[in-house]
């Protein structure tokens, strides 16, 4: 019950999406030069709302837009509306609706949407992860230095010994590919499908990684935070691989 109606859900905010993308709405700002949102945002979010507190009105939810909608439950749902919201309003098809579904402090399911290329990507704890029903799974690449990586930077540019540019200038460097889509959700997910190896970040909220790294881990690949420890979507840095480059990764990441 719980998959199918995060599905709808994530389905109804998609629905919003389509009905805006390319077409005329507003845009706010929020903190950061160009950290936007749009009516789109807040009318997927509104619909996957909606589903969710038609099935299950005493469950707690947080979302980008609203923050949190407290309620004394063991089940919180954890909603980016619109996860590449600069994509959305320059009319890149890069963007997504991402949900992610908590248990009693542990994600157990995720579902990431882009309708404008039809790609659903599901993944329940234990289950594993799919991309339109079928199965998915991670790169077979061995070496970092081998490796085609995405990655993304913060709107607010954190000033920090191996930020975002020291990195990302030390695998460019190297000749590594870095690709920067500028949807995380969707990055987490292409890694699990195997079209990227790997993805680092310094500066995620919960919303933007919660169901994207359990389709990482059921896709066989491995999620954790700089210091290779065991990944929270409520710290903000992230290391999501095919498992087989993620030491080399941590290490390049790390300076070492």
């Amino acid at each position: 019950m719980l998959a199918t109606v995060l599905e709808e859900a994530v389905r109804a905010g998609a629905a919003e999406l389509t009905r805006y993308f390319q077409q005329s709405f507003s845009i706010q700002h929020k903190e950061g030069r160009n950290n936007l949102v749009t009516d789109a945002d807040h009318a997927a979010e509104k619909a996957i709302i909606e589903v969710i507190r038609r099935h299950y009105p005493d469950h707690f939810i947080l979302t980008e837009e609203s923050g949190v909608l407290a309620q004394e439950s063991d089940y919180k749902w954890i909603i980016d509306p619109l996860d590449g919201t600069i994509n959305f309003a320059h009319g890149v098809p890069i963007n997504c609706v991402s949900v992610g579904v908590e248990y009693k402090k542990e994600i157990i399911l995720g579902m990431v949407y882009n309708p404008h290329m039809n790609e659903l990507f599901f993944a329940e704890k234990g289950k594993g992860a799919t991309l339109n029903g079928q199965p998915i799974k991670v790169s077979k690449e061995t070496e970092a230095m081998h490796s085609c990586l995405v990655t993304g930077f913060p709107y607010v540019y954190i000033h920090m010994e191996n930020g975002p540019l020291q990195v990302f200038e030390r695998l460019i460097k190297e000749g590594v590919p870095v690709r920067r889509l500028g949807a995380a959700a969707i990055d987490l997910c292409w890694v699990a499908a195997g079209r990227f190896d790997g993805f680092y970040e310094h500066k995620l909220e919960a919303w933007d990684s919660a169901a994207g790294f359990l389709i990482v881990e059921e896709a066989g690949g491995r999620v954790t935070d700089f210091n290779g420890d065991r990944y929270s979507p409520y710290q903000h840095r992230i290391v999501a691989t095919n498992g087989r480059i993620h030491e080399e990764l941590l290490n390049i990441i790390n300076n070492k």
